[in-house]
This record gives C-alpha cells, structure tokens and sequence, in this order.
C-alpha cells in the first residue's frame, strides 16, 4: 500500500505503555470477600484467630470402689468366723457295712501245687504239628517261579549279542527290475553355470520411455480483447477514526 493513504505525520506503531482503553473489562460487578470472620475472608489481609465456645462435657463420677452395703455378708460372720451358739443337726441313720468275704485259711490247697513251690529242673514238651496230614503244603514249587530268557535283545541283568532280521527281497537293483522304466539323460534338466560357477553380471534393457508432456487445453490469440482497457485503481479519503474511542449509547435504558 503507498504512502499516500495515511494523511500528515502519523504513522501506526506500537504503544509505548499500556492503555487502559484498549483493555475491556467488566466492570465493578464482583463483590470484594469480606474482611471480618473466618468464612470467605479475603485471603490478602490478615486474619484474626477465631475461638468458639463448646458444650459443657458431663462430669465424671469417679469412685474408689463399692462400699460396705455392696457386699452380701451376714450380720453375724465376724473376722474369726460365724459368731454365736454352737447349731446341731439331726441326721439319717447310716446304711450297715457289708461283710468283708475274705477266704479263710480252709480255702486254700497247698498239697495241689506240687514241684510249683519247689525248685526243680527244667522239662519241655515235644508239641504236634499245627498243620496235620489234611490240610496241604503251601511251600512254593520249582515251577512257580519263571526265570527270565538269555536270548534275544531283551536279557535282563546280561549282555546280549546283537540280534539280526532278514527283509524281505527288493525289487530295485534286483533281477526283476524293468530297466525300460529308467529315466533317460533328456529327463533332467540342464543345470544353469552360474549355480556351481561364478556368475557375470547382468544388464536388463528397459522399455523406451516418452517425455513428458501437457495436454491441458491453452488459451490462443483470440480469447484476449485488446479493445477493453483496465481500469487503474483508485482511493478515497475516509474518516480517522480513533481506537480509544467509546461507542454513542442510543438508547440510554438499555
């Protein structure tokens, strides 16, 4: 844009300080916190402590024990013992004691013990058999047990020889092979060199590549107008209106 828009001296720049003008704001609608409680106390200003007044607590009936009347004691139990007259009561008769039964000197045998109450030597007896002729042996006999083999590969606690089978008859490479059904030296295919030799590199030719070009239509001689001039620019002078500038109020209610 040319110079001559801006009219005289003054140039738009950059304020050097700040303008109250040109920070909008809302207004005195917000409500200072308060400076006196403890609620909602303006956190800039120091506060003064708050005491508040509690309920009176119930008091405690302390107490060093139960005293005499707690106590079921007779009126006559003193420090030595119940107090007073000596008191007789009348029992039942006693069942009689049985009879103790304990044998007399006639009861016992001493003739019967014989070499019992004697020192004598020692005698043993030949017992029967338990089992009798009618009930039959449970001995073991030599064919209950089975010994294991020693032949073959499974010998138990031995070393066995090596064990050898016999296949049955092949017919490849055997007499009743059908050489007609050899494959010929046509039936495999020749080995390329550069698997078993070392390989020269190689070029592939590539298709012949076009230019590129544009076919977007272009506009010729004919589809500009040379009669018609343009029109130059042109500028007017407008009103300077300044940014500090408060709006007209029209209607003064609202």
């Amino acid at each position: 844009m040319g110079s001559d828009v801006w009219v005289g001296p003054w140039r738009p720049h950059r304020p050097r300080g700040p303008i109250a003008a040109l920070y909008c704001g809302p207004g005195p609608k917000y409500m200072l916190p308060p400076n006196t409680g403890y609620v909602l106390h303006d956190p800039s200003r120091p506060r003064a402590p708050a005491f508040t007044f509690g309920a009176r607590l119930p008091e405690r009936r302390t107490t060093c024990g139960p005293g005499p009347g707690s106590h079921l004691v007779p009126g006559r139990l003193t420090a030595r013992g119940l107090g007073g007259a000596p008191a007789y009561s009348i029992q039942g008769r006693l069942r009689p004691t049985p009879l103790c039964h304990t044998p007399g000197p006639g009861q016992y045998c001493p003739e019967r013990a014989g070499n019992a109450t004697y020192p004598s030597a020692p005698r043993h007896t030949i017992a029967p058999r338990n089992w009798g002729v009618q009930a039959a042996p449970q001995t073991p006999g030599p064919a209950t047990y089975s010994v294991p083999p020693l032949m073959g590969p499974n010998v138990v606690g031995k070393a066995s020889a090596p064990t050898y089978s016999i296949y049955g008859r092949s017919a490849v490479g055997s007499c009743f092979e059908d050489l007609s059904k050899t494959p010929g030296p046509c039936a495999y295919p020749a080995v390329n060199p550069g698997v078993y030799k070392p390989r020269a590199p190689q070029f592939t030719m590539l298709a012949r590549t076009w230019l590129p070009g544009d076919n977007t239509l272009k506009p010729g001689p004919a589809a500009y107008t040379v009669d018609q001039q343009r029109k130059p620019g042109g500028w007017s002078f407008g009103i300077r209106h300044s940014d500090h500038l408060a709006r007209m109020l029209t209607d003064v209610n609202n």
